[in-house]
């Protein structure tokens, strides 16, 4: 798949369309020295974006105390995978045992049910990556571990395919695994109801589950997943200030 061939929504007025594509150009043209580009990146994240990331923060400053595995369902282009990890690396740089992992099929949604409503986005294939776009991200991510501490032990995992019938495997096989955060990105509602599921009996007092679609109209299927999976009365769910969708519980 294209990146012109990339299904998302896009709820940017046309007027915003402009201005980000004028500042597209900005970043493709910057003067700055290719080897002091990266340390200076700031210059290009927008108000929006870094809300996002501060959100990743909260969330996971939540677990530090708490044992266990940071997952990801619904990885995509892999960018909070690359948080997940800074974050490690800056607050328990040496807790080897926080491993990260994540799930997606790299290919778009693979089938879409009733539960996840008629709008258009909600279409197999939506959200899909480009070709072999995992492989690509496996790099970005070791490049990651180099520059943190204990780097000769790889502390992520990347899996592919449908994310409920993985995670499933994965658990069988590493029965010893405690979530400390899940992060739901799947959008639909099977998938993340066969992963709430299955990750289920591997949390722990002080987990943290977050969501990326609760009480979203266009994914109704997410809120759904959770409703009947581990119920909304049973859990305070938080919403950070970051953002107006973004939401997590945490397991007391």
């Amino acid at each position: 798949m294209s990146a012109e061939e990339q299904k998302i929504i896009d709820r940017a007025s046309p007027e915003e369309q402009a201005r980000r594509i004028k500042f597209l150009q900005l970043f493709k043209s910057c003067p700055i020295p290719e080897r002091e580009l990266l340390s200076q990146l700031g210059l290009f994240t927008r108000r929006q974006d870094l809300s996002r990331q501060l959100f990743m923060h909260e969330m996971y400053q939540r677990i530090i105390g708490v044992p266990g595995i940071v997952i990801e369902f619904g990885v995509r282009w892999g960018q909070n995978l690359a948080l997940f990890s800074s974050f490690r690396g800056i607050h328990e740089p040496y807790n080897h045992t926080r491993k990260i992992v994540g799930f997606d099929t790299f290919a778009g949604f693979p089938t879409v049910h009733a539960k996840d409503g008629t709008a258009e986005i909600a279409t197999t294939g939506a959200y899909g990556v480009t070709d072999n776009y995992d492989e690509y991200l496996e790099q970005v991510l070791n490049y990651h571990e180099s520059e943190s501490p204990v780097s000769h032990m790889k502390k992520f995992e990347l899996v592919k395919g449908d994310a409920g019938e993985q995670t499933e495997k994965y658990l069988i096989a590493h029965p010893e695994t405690i979530i400390a955060l899940a992060y739901f990105d799947l959008d639909l509602y099977e998938p993340t109801k066969r992963c709430l599921q299955a990750i289920r009996s591997h949390l722990t007092k002080g987990s943290v589950i977050g969501f990326d679609e609760l009480n979203i109209s266009f994914f109704p299927g997410e809120t759904q997943a959770l409703k009947e999976v581990l119920g909304l009365d049973r859990y305070r769910i938080y919403r950070s200030p970051y953002g107006s969708s973004p939401s997590y519980l945490i397991v007391e």
